[in-house]
């Protein structure tokens, strides 16, 4: 499937919204990393923000939790590496929260 070809005026327009949703996002999980939001805070949020953020992004925004570290904590709960915050079911997001505690 080709994709479709864009003015230069939507062009931009997509640079613009992709832009503004990479810096949302490094907001996100530098306040993660700061401590002034809990992975409790994250996991409930209901914005696109935080439910297009990859699960593996936020735990390794957590103080404490590197590539090792997170790659062990997903494969014991049984989290695809590549699922988004909104893709966790309700027992994946208990299991995070008990797992880590916040």
């Amino acid at each position: 499937m080709a994709l479709p070809t864009l003015t230069p005026e939507q062009r931009a327009e997509a640079l613009a919204k992709a832009q503004e949703a990479r810096k949302a996002r490094s907001e996100l999980l530098a306040a993660l990393k700061a401590g002034t939001l809990s992975l409790g805070d994250v996991l409930s949020r209901e914005d696109a923000v935080a439910k297009k953020t990859k699960v593996t992004q936020v735990l390794k925004a957590l103080p404490g939790y590197g590539p090792a570290k997170v790659a062990a904590l997903i494969e014991k709960l049984g989290i695809d590496e590549n699922r988004r915050v909104g893709g966790l079911g309700e027992q994946q997001r208990a299991k995070l929260l008990a797992e880590i505690g916040g």
